[in-house]
């Protein structure tokens, strides 16, 4: 069980409901017909994608085929030109700045490639900062953070900044900061990139189990196909359009 959380997390993690139009109820998070260009240059063309509460869906594709721009789009960080964003029902897309940031805060999690943890700080304060920045007291925070070390085999490393650490420890931490909070959606742009295959696999199934206690709904943008079989289902983007899908895995 992840650590500070119920088993009704578990219980939603297998719901897979399904939907059909902007904002259908079985679409919890969804781009409709998104184009954005950077200059002269089309990222996405007319880009589509729905994803059901719970599930964990993998966006493939070569480099520079849009495919990170399309989580960033969803995840309210870039604004498409034309289309629609969808969330839990609301038009993220139409959001200001700021509600797009505090639903960034609050509601969605994120792991890069590089972890991206604050040098300054240890292990522990950078997977308390989500809770610390959503206003929740240090003592609190700080312990809820803990709790994370055993699971992920961290143990021991809690005062470790992130230049003490090995890039597979972390990542595992970077793992553990977005999901401290609770989020319903976690967002993975290439979370093992940066990792050998052995490191890579033990991050991969640590982020799944995780999610799935949760109930985490989770895109995962990767260029590894062995990355995108641990997800219920992949889609492929190639010029800016989703262009494949491959059933559910069992």
């Amino acid at each position: 069980m992840t650590p500070g959380h119920s088993a009704a997390g578990r219980s939603a993690a297998n719901l897979r409901v399904t939907g059909h139009g902007p904002g259908a109820p079985g679409k919890f998070i969804e781009a409709v017909d998104l184009s954005l260009s950077f200059g002269s240059t089309p990222a996405l063309r007319g880009a589509s994608l729905g994803v059901a509460k719970g599930e964990i869906v993998a966006v493939m594709g070569p480099s520079g085929s849009g495919k990170s721009t399309l989580l960033h789009c969803l995840a309210g960080i870039l604004v498409p030109s034309s289309g629609e964003v969808h969330f839990n029902g609301m038009r993220l897309d139409r959001l200001s700045d700021d509600k797009r940031s505090a639903l960034r805060r609050d509601r969605f999690g994120f792991v890069f490639q590089s972890g991206q943890l604050v040098p300054e700080l240890t292990a522990e304060e950078n997977v308390a900062l989500p809770l610390l920045l959503s206003g929740m007291r240090r003592g609190p925070a700080m312990a809820a953070a803990r709790t994370w070390f055993p699971t992920l085999g961290l143990d021991g490393l809690e005062s470790r900044r992130s230049g003490e650490l090995s890039g597979g420890q972390a990542q595992r931490v970077a793992l553990a900061r977005g999901l401290v909070a609770g989020p319903e959606v976690l967002f993975a742009d290439e979370p093992t990139g940066a990792l050998d295959s052995v490191s890579g696999e033990l991050v991969m199934n640590l982020l799944v189990t995780a999610a799935r206690e949760q109930g985490t709904t989770v895109v995962l943008v990767t260029h590894d196909a062995r990355v995108a079989a641990y997800a219920d289902r992949e889609v492929v983007v190639r010029d800016g359009t989703v262009s494949t899908l491959t059933g559910a895995k069992p």
